[in-house]
């Protein structure tokens, strides 16, 4: 057998070919290494900002506390630092001493029948003196019925009949007074007791039930009694150097609806609107006329007022720098919320009333 052995440059040829073959495989491994790498890094970065979504509530961020939902958030974790302020009553606060009174509604004497030595009756003879103690108490209470009655009488000359005329007040033959309209929408506007509960504690304190509509009607004059004030309080609002915003959910007749709020140190307007955004800005009537300063929670819609000046709430801004210092912990995060406390303490250590910073502090801090 005649065997033919390959030539240098044969060998060379195929080790080349090879060689580029490897390096092309090489080549083509490190373009799909680089792709999955790529990838990873892609999906990495949504899952991470999937559980930053999800790791987000009222307590760390500008969401709402409806947007919780039914889930259980801690709510003990407080950004106060521990000292800021002892627990109990503070300085300046008014004390609640019950003092006796100078004119008490009614006086009860003990006499004293006989000597409590030598037992000697003691009836006629003139004191010398009193201890007194005052008891407060509520006397008990009950539901009054006025009986109305006018009187209807015929005339001798002519023969026709006359009737007395009612109070104005009293229009129907049967109804409620002032007073039970006052306590049934003092009740639910004042302190936030349900309509139904309200109706127990007229039970309770009257002896007398009185219907859920009642109650809901009694509200109803009450907001077209006040109707004049609110309005001013709106217009003072507007005129205000700085307001406070925020939106806030709550349960309207099972759904979701908005309590938008607008507010200074003394004035407070609240408006329940089925929206959130600027349509329910613009019905509460405050942000489309206000020039002043608007701080707020960052809420995008707050923006379209471009007429006022906007400032962050730092409460929000203490929220999400506790948010981001959990998972990701930059040095940045804790630096920058100490230094906001910081700022607060240096105001909250100024004089009242005004609470500021002389130009100096401002451009240290």
């Amino acid at each position: 057998m005649n065997l033919q052995l390959p030539t240098d440059d044969e060998i060379c040829a195929a080790f080349e070919k090879g060689q580029a073959a490897i390096l092309d495989l090489f080549h083509e491994v490190s373009r799909q290494m680089q792709e999955l790498a790529q990838q990873m890094a892609q999906q990495a970065e949504a899952l991470q900002a999937l559980q930053a979504r999800q790791a987000k509530d009222s307590r760390n961020s500008s969401k709402p506390p409806s947007s919780d939902g039914y889930r259980k958030v801690k709510r003990t974790e407080s950004l106060r630092k521990s000292g800021d302020k002892p627990n109990g009553g503070q300085p300046g606060h008014d004390g609640q001493t019950l003092l006796a009174s100078e004119t008490p509604d009614r006086i009860e004497t003990h006499e004293v029948p006989n000597c409590g030595h030598c037992q000697a009756l003691l009836w006629g003879i003139e004191s010398v003196g009193y201890e007194e103690r005052q008891v407060f108490d509520i006397p008990a209470t009950r539901i009054e019925v006025t009986a109305h009655r006018a009187e209807i009488k015929v005339c001798p000359e002519c023969g026709r009949a006359s009737k007395g005329r009612f109070p104005e007040a009293v229009t129907q033959a049967v109804q409620y007074g002032p007073m039970v309209n006052t306590w049934a929408s003092y009740f639910p506007n004042q302190h936030y007791v349900s309509v139904e509960r309200t109706t127990e504690i007229l039970a309770d304190l009257v002896q007398h039930r009185v219907s859920e509509a009642t109650v809901l009607k009694a509200s109803e004059q009450l907001e077209r009694g006040i109707e004049p004030s609110t309005e001013a309080v709106k217009g003072m609002l507007r005129d205000a150097e700085v307001l406070h915003v925020d939106e806030s959910g709550l349960r309207v007749t099972g759904k979701l609806h908005w309590l938008h709020v607008a507010s200074t140190e003394h004035l407070t307007s609240y408006e329940v609107h089925a929206k959130r955004g600027q349509e329910a800005m613009d019905d509460a009537g405050i942000l489309g006329g206000f020039n002043g300063r608007a701080v707020h929670d960052h809420w995008k819609p707050y923006f379209n007022y471009t007429e006022c000046d906007h400032a962050r709430c730092n409460a929000h801004h203490l929220r999400e720098l506790c948010f981001i210092d959990k998972p990701y912990q930059p040095s940045w995060a804790t630096d920058m919320a100490d230094l906001l406390l910081e700022i607060k303490a240096a105001v909250d250590a100024t004089p009242a009333p005004a609470m500021s910073l002389s130009p100096p502090e401002l451009e240290g801090f």
